[in-house]
């Protein structure tokens, strides 16, 4: 098996419409809003900083996973999987009551354009004069230009698309979406669609080792269950990476494992092809389900081989129980 890892992406890639929906969440009571909704501190999400979020069932798992900024007065913006775009914004809308706050899916009205691979910052300072750092925005030749924390970077324009991408692309190579979630995937990035909302706690995901939530705010739809997953429970599954041969199952795929038998012990959160053959997948697999071989699909699917994620996994803990 070639390990897609040695196989570099010589120079920048660029991706137009990358698969991502764009939320607007405008007016008075925006911030707070957010902050009752979402798993992280909007609160405390500085000016031109980027910050990782997700939006809860009651249940405290994930229906969408959030990459959000501030627009300046009183305005936010949020990048979403693009399926769960106007789902999202209608389920938001119920929970407005007579908060002064809007959610517009503006997704029709801008053109987004991802760019990874060898140095996507140095490729649009070469193309537009400047870049922001990881986990921050900026407005650059009157496009918004997101750099997410994992290195790839997100442009978003409301008018004059077609000249931008010409600038882009003369420093890049254009390539298809599936190559923009790989970067992703490997990167151990996971984003719910709709094809698996509602089947994650974030812990479960590593949405807590991306920084996508506080335990220390308020409360949020979920929060209860996220807490006590934190503090009182003991994670039983966690997000891995991993390699198969042959292309890629789709989202919420089962995983399945010689320790379990016919018993599912896990879940696709997303795969794509691979540069070097075969697909690339995070899935949430039953921690004692390591020991022995994956396989995704059916207990007789294609075998899934480890591959290390860029940050670390902890031990799961002990339970965290109060004192009496």
């Amino acid at each position: 098996m070639p390990d897609p890892s040695n196989l570099p992406l010589d120079r920048a890639v660029l991706c137009t419409a990358p698969e991502l929906g764009l939320l607007a969440i405008d007016g008075p009571d925006a911030e707070a809003f957010l902050q009752g909704q979402l798993s992280n501190d909007v609160m405390a999400l500085a000016p031109a900083a980027v910050q990782r979020s997700s939006f809860n069932s009651a249940k405290g798992r994930m229906l969408a996973t959030l990459d959000l900024w501030r627009e300046g007065g009183g305005k936010f913006r949020a990048l979403v999987a693009a399926d769960v775009a106007e789902p999202l914004r209608k389920r938001l809308s119920m929970y407005v009551l007579r908060a002064k706050v809007t959610v517009t899916d503006v997704s029709t009205s801008h053109t987004l354009f991802g760019l990874g691979g060898a140095d996507p910052a140095g490729t649009i300072r070469d193309a537009l004069g400047a870049a922001p750092d990881p986990g921050h925005v900026a407005t650059v030749d009157s496009a918004t230009v997101v750099a997410l924390h994992d290195g790839r970077i997100v442009v978003v324009a409301a008018a004059g698309a077609e000249a931008l991408r010409m600038k882009l692309a003369a420093k890049t190579r254009e390539v298809p979406p599936e190559v923009w979630r790989w970067l992703g995937i490997r990167a151990g990035v996971p984003v719910v669609g709709a094809a698996t909302q509602d089947l994650f706690v974030p812990q479960t995901a590593n949405f807590d080792l991306l920084g996508g939530v506080s335990f220390q705010k308020g409360c949020y739809p979920g929060q209860e269950i996220v807490a006590r997953a934190q503090y009182l429970g003991r994670l039983k599954e966690r997000m891995h990476l991993f390699h198969l041969d042959g292309p890629p199952p789709p989202p919420a795929t089962k995983i399945y494992g010689d320790v379990f038998g016919e018993q599912a012990c896990g879940t696709l959160v997303d795969a794509a092809p691979a540069p070097g053959g075969g697909s690339d997948g995070l899935a949430v697999v039953q921690l004692s389900a390591l020991d022995g071989r994956l396989r995704v699909g059916s207990p007789d699917g294609p075998v899934l081989a480890a591959l290390p994620l860029p940050y670390a996994i902890p031990a799961p803990a002990s339970p965290t129980r109060p004192k009496l």
